[in-house]
């Protein structure tokens, strides 16, 4: 048996979540095409006959406006030190950018082998992609580039027995049918943010933050109540919508995926609460799970 963590960081909306669900085969970590959507670090666990791999999804790196990006950060500097392998995630069809520079500067000083990895080929040519690999060799002293697609699972495999080759526990650290170590509150939570995200408009998702208030359950239903916190009265007025109707929608997708996930019948109360600027006070962001590393 080899084994071993590997973390996966990068800027924000680079598709680290994405491919972290690919590789271990079930949604474990929430979606969406806005940026910085993780907001937590996230264990998914592949496991097959003689490997296991923990992969840690970061939250992205990048230079913050709040207390909550310093913190969301901290996690992903954390992650890169308690680690075997870095694994660098970068958008293989966006010109290099600030982004990218500012992450690579933070990673400099980590002693870890860091495997690149270029996301998201199945938007370039194989032409294109080699470019892609030219123009980015030397930012860094690499230990492998892997191009791929998460969402095509395109090379995916691959990036699995390059990543293998720099394990070096040998110990199994959970059984084989765990894909990840998040407990079931904090993912229903993430389901629930999720929909906030799809549904709501870029100025919304990142003001709003999601928490267990109360779980309990019998052989057949599973009663869900959580509470959705925003920052500001106006934000609140959104996501209710009028007549309630935004908040309806989002729990009405949120109960079908949590039923499907658990195989039971959901029963999802949704409440939706302001905490003036929580993103900047310490006591809200404790309170709420972001604890510094």
């Amino acid at each position: 048996m080899r084994s071993g963590f590997v973390s996966i960081i990068g800027r924000p909306n680079v598709g680290k979540s994405s491919l972290i669900n690919r590789i271990v085969g079930e949604k474990i970590a929430i979606t969406s095409n806005k940026p910085s959507t993780t907001r937590n670090l996230v264990q998914g666990i592949y496991t097959t006959e003689g490997i296991q791999i923990v992969f840690v999804d970061t939250p992205g790196i990048h230079k913050p406006v709040h207390k909550l990006g310093n913190k969301l950060n901290a996690q992903a500097y954390y992650s890169a030190n308690d680690v075997d392998v870095l694994m660098l995630v970068m958008d293989a069809k966006e010109p290099l950018g600030k982004g990218d520079a500012f992450v690579l500067d933070k990673i400099r000083s980590v002693d870890k082998p860091v495997i690149l990895v270029l996301n998201k080929i199945d938007k370039l040519t194989n032409e294109e992609i080699l470019k892609k690999i030219d123009e980015v060799k030397d930012l860094y002293t690499f230990a492998e580039i892997v191009p791929v697609s998460a969402r095509e699972n395109d090379n995916v495999d691959r990036l699995i027995e390059v990543v293998s080759k720099y394990l070096t526990d040998t110990v199994k650290y959970f059984p084989d049918e765990d894909v990840t170590s998040s407990p079931i509150e904090f993912r229903l939570c993430e389901i629930v943010r999720e929909k906030v995200l799809e549904l709501t408009e870029e100025e919304v998702p990142h003001s709003a933050t999601c928490v267990l208030s109360d779980l309990t359950e019998d052989d057949k239903t599973i009663n869900v109540y959580i509470d959705i916190v925003v920052d500001r009265d106006a934000i609140k007025k959104i996501i209710i919508g009028k007549n309630g109707s935004m908040l309806k929608e989002i729990g009405t997708k949120a109960r079908s995926e949590m039923e499907t996930m658990l195989g039971k019948q959901v029963y999802l109360e949704l409440y939706v609460k302001t905490l003036k600027k929580w993103r900047d006070k310490e006591k809200y962001l404790n309170e709420l799970g972001f604890n510094e590393f």
